[in-house]
């Protein structure tokens, strides 16, 4: 059992985290084996994303000091909180594509871009594609027009080659 300072010592942990956060996703990792979790830590990491385990009411504590109003006891199961430091997207994804594989990890809700959102949001936010893969649809999309412009031009220009060709050997 923690001491009330130990307790405030993790609130004011989480209220720092709470504070950089591009994103926060709130997952159940009941069952998780030490080894799934520490991959799970070293694949967020990467991302720039920290994996914090508080209890239920020390994060609602935490969150309601900066003004986040979630219903954490509605949650099922060991609840963990993801904070995404660089990007708000790619640690979702992430722990999505983990819990595809693993079946002891579940989305439970989120907060992002100043919303509270539930695990059905999240899970949606985690199947949109990446902010590369829409940048090289739209460069695609932007060059097609003119790449079909080219086209036509060298068509019209092998024709008159054609032309050309047979007007000599004539």
């Amino acid at each position: 059992m923690k001491t009330k300072a130990q307790k405030a010592t993790t609130i004011k942990g989480l209220g720092e985290h709470i504070e950089k956060q591009h994103s926060i996703l709130f997952v159940d990792y009941k069952g998780l084996k030490v080894k799934e979790l520490l991959l799970l830590r070293k694949q967020l990491k990467e991302l720039g994303a920290k994996l914090q385990v508080a209890k239920k009411t020390l994060l609602k504590k935490a969150l309601q000091e900066k003004g986040i109003d979630m219903d954490l006891k509605g949650m099922e199961g060991q609840v963990a909180a993801i904070f995404s430091f660089q990007d708000a997207f790619s640690p979702i994804k992430s722990v999505a594509a983990f819990a595809r594989i693993t079946e002891n990890v579940k989305i439970l809700g989120g907060y992002i871009e100043g919303l509270v959102r539930d695990a059905l949001s999240m899970k949606e936010i985690a199947s949109l594609p990446s902010k590369q893969e829409l940048l090289g649809r739209l460069v695609g999309n932007i060059a097609a027009p003119m790449s079909g412009f080219l086209n036509v031009m060298q068509g019209n220009i092998k024709g008159l080659l054609r032309v050309l060709a047979q007007a000599k050997t004539s």
